[in-house]
């Protein structure tokens, strides 16, 4: 892509943290929007290279409220023989790049290899807030299946392979690392069957971060009920299941039914950390990922690109 603006890391951090903490402040919830359409049709994406937006992009960009997925720098709109229009307020995108470093260890002498990570923002505008453009933007294809919402969220579950037990009874839905296991209620005890597989993609996202899959800080390291680490598996786990509930086209009743006690505690943690809901976002497209990946019927193979 191209028009990055060099900000340093905290910078970022902060431009897209402060974002949602407004969206928040207002009373929406960006991770609770499932997108247009089952699949991958609806997701933002670059208009120029066709590929999809992952992490906080996807919520940045949708909780916008354009009706068109695609978006665009201001240089790929003069590429394409179009212009923004006077006057239109771009958005922001996160673009990271991870690679290594030499570093001499002044104890050994040796020269070691460090990861490094960079992050940046890129301004975006979407396409119709542009004219001139040469190019006609066509609806991506679905490529999820002729099946009901409630048939895809039983493909997704069915399809994973490795997943946790997943036992019904009693009247708390949790993950247990220490078994590996998921309890929901009966079925019946939900007001509808979206908000049980709301409430399931929950915890099947927190079973994501055992040692045996993902090996989740926040989730094996949480000693308490409203630590630090607690508050941000929370978060990793609400944004999975919004990821997992705009796949199947349901909508995540589970955060629209807690939506002021979220509220109240997402914009708590948000404040206290900048880099929280990037981070989170992160962890939570390969939580998704994951459960996703055994589910081919299911999964479009977008979602394993790196836009």
């Amino acid at each position: 892509m191209a028009n990055a603006n060099s900000n340093t890391r905290p910078n970022v951090y902060q431009v897209i943290t402060d974002r949602i903490i407004s969206q928040l402040e207002q009373g929406v919830i960006p991770w609770h929007r499932p997108w247009a359409s089952r699949g991958d049709a609806g997701i933002p994406r670059n208009l120029r290279t066709l590929k999809p937006y992952r992490g906080i992009n996807v919520w940045l960009l949708m909780s916008a409220g354009f009706s068109s997925p695609y978006f665009l720098t201001y240089k790929q709109a003069q590429e394409l023989g179009g212009n923004v229009r006077k006057g239109e307020k771009g958005l922001p995108v996160v673009f990271w790049k991870f690679g290594e470093y030499e570093k001499d260890n002044t104890v050994t002498g040796e020269t070691e290899k460090h990861d490094s990570v960079m992050v940046r923002y890129y301004t975006v505008f979407n396409v119709s807030q542009c004219e001139g453009l040469q190019v006609t933007p066509v609806a991506p294809p679905d490529s999820m299946p002729e099946v009901s919402p409630i048939d895809a969220c039983e493909q997704v579950v069915a399809g994973w392979i490795g997943k946790p037990e997943i036992q019904h009874g009693g009247a708390k839905a949790c993950y247990w690392p220490r078994f590996d296991k998921v309890n929901m209620p009966d079925r019946g005890t939900f007001d509808s069957s979206e908000f049980y597989y709301s409430v399931l993609f929950h915890e099947l996202g927190h079973s994501t971060g055992h040692a045996n899959r993902l090996n989740r800080q926040t989730l094996m390291e949480t000693e308490s009920f409203g630590d630090a680490n607690y508050s941000r598996e929370e978060l990793v786990a609400e944004m999975t299941a919004a990821y997992i509930c705009g796949m199947t086209g349901i909508e995540n009743a589970a955060t629209e039914k807690n939506s002021v006690a979220y509220l109240q505690s997402w914009l708590k943690a948000l404040k206290a950390d900048s880099k929280l809901v990037m981070v989170a976002a992160q962890q939570a497209q390969k939580a998704a990922d994951l459960i996703l990946g055994s589910a081919v019927a299911v999964a479009p193979e977008s979602l394993k690109e790196v836009a």
